[in-house]
């Protein structure tokens, strides 16, 4: 539901409603998705207060016609403001994924958001390390920009599964920002197996919580 959704998944247009009241979810790569940036021009700043934000939130929730999912994915900004309250509240969540670069400034951020969601009583699945290190393209040198491990670290500290790291490279970034992200364009690259080894490990533990069975009916009633 992130403005930038739009870009990374390479689509255009804007979503069709079929009866004025609901939309159609728009789709590429064989997901289904719906973002703000559909609806505002790609460099107009969303200035929302709380409440047009809850509004927003539950709109996309509650009147797009989603159909069947295998699992529903929510894009939210770091730390502990409305969006996450208003989801916690309002959708019965299977559970939160934490992502954090190594840094103590950006854990504490995560340390925060963790911590939250266990007092709404939302199972945290676990702790992503993003930009978790850099391998030179030239010489092959490892470098920990941002320190490493610190997502690790932290993970055993607050007792819950550390899922995995994803480095910073820019190949991730320019098949971002064309499109094509690179599960899909470099399927076989290292980049995209350590991002679908975390979506394995997540999608064990929403099965396991959901007792094998598919994730919760969705209700706004």
């Amino acid at each position: 539901m992130a403005p930038s959704m739009p870009r990374m998944l390479g689509i255009a247009g804007e979503p069709v409603s079929p009866d004025g009241e609901t939309l159609l979810p728009m789709e590429n790569h064989g997901i289904k998705c719906m973002s703000i940036g559909f609806l505002v021009p790609e460099d107009s700043p969303i200035i929302w207060r709380g409440p047009m934000v809850m509004g927003a939130l539950n709109q996309l929730m509650r009147d797009v016609e989603w159909g069947e999912l295998d699992v529903m994915v929510i894009d939210m900004p770091p730390g502990t403001g409305d969006t996450q309250l208003t989801m916690s509240q309002n959708v019965p969540l299977t559970g939160a994924v934490i992502v954090s670069t190594p840094q103590d400034i950006a854990l504490l951020d995560a340390r925060k958001g963790l911590n939250m969601f266990r007092k709404v009583d939302v199972p945290v699945l676990g702790l992503i390390e993003n930009m978790s290190y850099y391998v030179c393209p030239n010489c092959g040198d490892e470098a920990h920009i941002f320190g490493h491990g610190g997502a690790k670290a932290e993970a055993a500290r607050l007792s819950v599964e550390f899922l995995g790291e994803v480095p910073l490279d820019i190949a991730i970034r320019e098949t971002s920002d064309q499109g094509q992200p690179i599960v899909v364009s470099r399927p076989d690259s290292p980049h995209a197996q350590a991002y679908g080894a975390i979506a394995r490990k997540v999608w064990d533990k929403v099965q396991m919580l959901q007792g094998g069975r598919k994730g919760p009916k969705i209700s706004f009633e």
